[in-house]
């Protein structure tokens, strides 16, 4: 029972470190040498930055709205609520 310490916090420590290890660096991006830049797309007079290319569109970041309802209201009628077919 006395050897159990030891290994868990071998364990433990090891764990620690390689955790620590997986952190890395944030450096700017930069293209690798022997890999082709982005395609440009059709339409674009260049191709896209390392910015743009990393940056979501507002669809993939939706903007949050925090508003609570605060009292009852009427729903506006809509035109396309329409019964199912059948």
């Amino acid at each position: 029972m006395r050897n159990r310490r030891p290994i868990a916090a071998a364990l433990s420590g090891t764990a620690l470190l390689m955790a620590l290890g997986a952190c890395g660096q944030r450096e700017d991006l930069k293209p690798v040498a022997d890999q082709a830049p982005p395609v440009t797309p059709i339409g674009a007079t260049r191709p896209p930055t390392n910015e743009e290319l990393t940056t979501p569109d507002a669809q993939a970041v939706p903007a949050r709205s925090d508003e609570l309802l605060k009292r009852s209201e009427q729903r506006e009628p809509d035109d396309f609520d329409l019964p199912p077919p059948g």
